[in-house]
């Protein structure tokens, strides 16, 4: 996937945050994406980056979402996110150095 790919599905995924932000109160649990300082906005951002953001609101959205309905998100699917969310931590550390 291209970065203006990965910046345009980070938007994508913002909207749903906010929508479900309309509906819930769940600025609680967007407490790791909010400490990572990057929006897709952030162009200037490397891909790696905007990749680990959108793994941390794929993985915040589902939580919320299996909070709210235990049957719309299997938990695997949601613990899935959660590794990803890890893998790419660790990806942007090794890229960093």
């Amino acid at each position: 996937m291209y970065k203006d790919e990965m910046i345009q599905m980070h938007q994508f995924l913002v909207y749903v945050l906010k929508y479900l932000e309309t509906n819930n109160e769940i600025h609680s649990s967007c407490g790791e994406y909010i400490a990572l300082n990057i929006s897709p906005h952030h162009i200037h951002r490397t891909k790696a980056e905007h990749k680990h953001a959108i793994f941390v609101l794929s993985s915040t959205i589902s939580e919320v979402i299996l909070h709210e309905n235990m049957d719309s998100v299997p938990s695997n699917v949601s613990n899935a996110l959660s590794e990803l969310v890890k893998r790419s931590k660790k990806e942007l550390k090794i890229e960093s150095k």
